[in-house]
């Protein structure tokens, strides 16, 4: 008997390969991804402006990138003693006002620098509602927010200073329509992948958490119908309806763990990647498991071989492959970290 519903994940015309620049946008969800297809050593940037949730703030940080938007310190706010940017994630927050600023804008130069020569975008939409500004936020904290009043992170100001907006279909094709001509006069090669964060919206309530995702999914089977080379990956799809249980999720009942995230990356895999980048990757991986091994005793003889058939193997994979960049594990396996 089959327990799992099966589902037809189309390739891409297309397949992602190694020394094909990815940048990817968007959710926690999209991290997860990142961080994974980082340590299997592809070219990768996510998130230049942190993670962001709705079309809105992934439409307006894209613009920013082609545009080379550059940030000024008056673009900054003060609030619970750090120095904030309503377009950022807190990590880019700071104490200091200038720090903040430089810091920001060597993430746009270095965003705009890596969209230009990137082969891939992956889009990760994780909610249809954006936070606006309401008349309540003080003058000196208005700075910097977006077309109506719309922000990227609440960075825990009050919630009166908030309404929360569920964007409308077509609000939500409109933006992200004009990001995405904008990416694609910037950089013509380019070719994007859209998915939908698994990632369970529960503060929303499922109700409302269902109809954001709805949305979402209407407007990306329209913008992918409506472009070339722009595909959609079934992330949202290979939780909800094929993993299908909370075993997959973790404690917080609203995000997929550490199998469930696994399971999509393996589809990912062998759908979206080509078969000489999913061979290579498996050897990279192994060698990053190795890595992570913790040895009870690290100065016995055996663990000495584990080291050399490992540096071995990394030292095998650098001269076969050149344009991979594996100076830390060649410095972690000869005993030099």
């Amino acid at each position: 008997m089959n327990f799992m519903v099966d589902i037809n994940i189309p390739a891409p015309a297309q397949t992602v390969a190694y020394q094909q620049p990815i940048m990817l946008v968007g959710s926690c969800f999209t991290e997860h991804i990142g961080n994974s297809l980082q340590e299997m050593k592809f070219e990768v940037m996510q998130n230049p402006n942190g993670i962001l949730f709705d079309p809105q703030s992934v439409a307006a940080s894209l613009v920013s990138y082609v545009q080379n938007k550059q940030y000024r310190e008056e673009d900054l706010f003060l609030l619970n003693e750090v120095w904030q940017s309503w377009q950022h994630h807190s990590r880019f927050s700071g104490m200091n006002r200038t720090e903040v600023v430089q810091m920001i804008n060597a993430s746009q130069q270095a965003a705009h620098d890596f969209l230009k020569k990137a082969e891939w975008l992956v889009i990760t939409l994780g909610s249809s509602f954006s936070y606006r500004t309401t008349e309540t936020v003080p003058g000196e904290q208005r700075a910097n927010a977006g077309p109506e009043g719309a922000v990227a992170n609440c960075h825990r100001a009050p919630s009166q200073w908030f309404r929360k907006h569920m964007m409308t279909i077509e609000e939500t094709k409109s933006v992200l329509d004009n990001a995405l001509h904008q990416v694609r006069y910037f950089n013509p090669k380019i070719k994007t992948i859209f998915t939908i964060s698994p990632v369970r919206h529960l503060r929303d309530g499922v109700i409302d958490n269902n109809r954001s995702k709805a949305r979402l999914l209407e407007v990306v089977h329209h913008l992918v119908n409506k472009f070339d080379r722009l595909y959609y990956f079934p992330a949202y799809e290979l939780v909800i309806d094929v993993l299908r249980d909370y075993r997959f999720y973790d404690i917080d009942m609203a995000h997929p763990n550490y199998p469930a995230t696994q399971f999509v990356l393996e589809k990912f895999m062998t759908h979206f990647v080509d078969e000489p980048s999913q061979q290579l990757a498996a050897e990279l991986r192994k060698l990053a498991v190795s890595r992570r091994h913790k040895p009870f005793h690290p100065h016995t003889e055996a663990h000495q071989k584990f080291l050399q058939s490992q540096l071995l193997k990394a030292q095998e994979l650098q001269a076969q492959y050149p344009f991979l960049d594996l100076a830390d594990e060649l410095k972690f396996f000869s005993g030099k970290h």
